[in-house]
């Protein structure tokens, strides 16, 4: 996924500052795609110079003037086409897995300190992710008729995060129990 490409995603549903998509980030989707202020900026020039947003300036009295973007047909119809593409795996960099395949000339001890540093960091980012649970979706028939298909699409995305979550922490609970079984 690209930035630009979330970005046409937030405009699509209303137009916004750069300020604002920053707070729809951080609120919505920055749990799983964290951007900075400068990155969303920076792709905004691009997508005004490539005919996908309009800008346009609010006039504002004692401060500075509000730049709002809005999307352009050609910016709908990029955010279409990129919805429906297929997308690659996603590449796995993952820090500890590196760490833990060169990590032999550590003690156990170590080894486990760096693991269960791990496990606290995953089990806070696993509450964070349950505390925005707002439906049920482990039964289909459990979920109320009032959610509306945005609202399904984004608790799946929540699900997939929580699921990700709880394995990374059974690995590392085995890893770690394998870990105390060797031989320093």
């Amino acid at each position: 996924m690209s930035l630009a490409h979330a970005i046409l995603g937030w405009l699509h549903k209303e137009p916004m500052s750069g300020y604002d998509l920053k707070k729809h980030f951080d609120q919505g989707i920055g749990y799983f795609w964290p951007v900075d202020q400068m990155q969303i900026y920076r792709t905004l020039d691009r997508l005004v110079e490539q005919g996908n947003l309009v800008l346009h300036e609010e006039i504002q009295h004692g401060r500075p003037n509000r730049k709002v973007y809005s999307v352009t047909e050609a910016g709908q119809e990029e955010l279409r086409r990129w919805l429906t593409s297929p997308q690659a795996l996603p590449a796995l960099r993952d820090p500890l897995l590196i760490q833990l395949f060169f990590a032999a000339p550590l003690s156990n001890a170590e080894i486990i300190e760096l693991l269960e540093q791990q496990q606290a960091e995953h089990r806070k980012l696993l509450a964070y992710y349950q505390q925005k649970v707002t439906i049920s979706l482990d039964a289909a028939p459990d979920i109320p008729h009032d959610v509306s298909r945005e609202k399904m699409l984004q608790q799946q995305v929540l699900e997939y995060s929580i699921r990700r979550e709880q394995t990374y922490l059974d690995w590392l609970k085995q890893a770690i129990g394998n870990i105390q079984m060797l031989q320093e």
